[in-house]
């Protein structure tokens, strides 16, 4: 059986994550959400201190995820008992996606609604073709969304456009998804890809303890609101790596700096 969530090393430092599910336009199922998750997770451990960017996206070039599949809701969500245990998996994806130490980049071509607009804006950051679409109309189904999927909008586009995604539950063109600060860049369909990876690469170019230091940082400020002493001694440890002596010397020569994560 074809996994539905795969993984690929790009090359040493990029890491691809994709949703296999391209007959049904990369639907969501419980599975996925699992398998979503279990890969984050993993990720997230020592291990892993090599990879210095993940790239999501949706296989088959026409959609990043239009969200769950709806036809797997008799099963896995026709109550509130059942729907609950449905969201331990959903939410807990979307809380290790927005949490892994290492920067994220979504790669969004076609469709990007429902959870799949949510995964993405758990990323880092969001590459997008000219003809993509976003938004979450979740209303239409008699349903909420719930108050930790919220969290990640409120925090990517602020309050009033979080609450016109809701309660208007419209679909937002790759234009106006850019105006309202959905996504970082859009590019023509066919560049999406090379746009991605690029970023990706701009990504790896810089010290990884860094990136990871600035993510840590910025997910502190947005949740506590200030700057903590601990904090504020944290954002000098960079000054006792290898990396930083590589930087400043790199850049007094006018040599490109090759960081060595340490």
């Amino acid at each position: 059986m074809t996994d539905l969530v795969q993984t690929k090393q790009i090359n040493e430092y990029i890491l691809e994550v994709a949703l296999n599910r391209p007959e049904k336009l990369n639907a969501l199922t419980k599975p996925m959400w699992k398998k979503l998750g279990s890969i984050f997770r993993d990720l997230a451990k020592k291990k892993n201190k090599d990879i210095r960017c993940v790239v999501i996206r949706g296989k088959g070039g026409k959609s990043f995820s239009p969200g769950n599949d709806i036809g797997e809701f008799a099963k896995t969500r026709s109550n509130s008992k059942l729907a609950k245990e449905y969201g331990k998996h959903l939410h807990g994806t979307l809380a290790a996606i927005q949490d892994c130490p290492i920067p994220t980049v979504a790669l969004i071509e076609g469709i990007c609604v429902g959870g799949g607009f949510e995964i993405a804006a758990c990323c880092d950051l969001r590459i997008c073709g000219t003809s993509s679409r976003f938004g979450v109309p979740i209303k239409r189904l008699g349903l909420t969304m719930a108050p930790r999927e919220i969290q990640a909008l409120l925090q990517l586009v602020g309050r009033s456009v979080t609450m016109e995604i809701l309660l208007e539950g419209k679909i937002f063109n790759s234009n106006e998804a850019y105006e309202k600060g959905m996504v970082n860049r859009v590019v023509p369909d066919q560049d999406v890809e090379k746009e991605a990876y690029a970023t990706a690469e701009r990504i790896c170019d810089g010290a990884p303890m860094v990136a990871r230091w600035h993510k840590a940082f910025a997910e502190e400020l947005l949740y506590k609101g200030k700057i903590s002493n601990k904090l504020n001694d944290l954002g000098y440890k960079c000054y006792d790596t290898k990396d930083f002596q590589i930087g400043y010397k790199s850049f007094l020569t006018k040599t490109k700096p090759k960081f060595k994560n340490k």
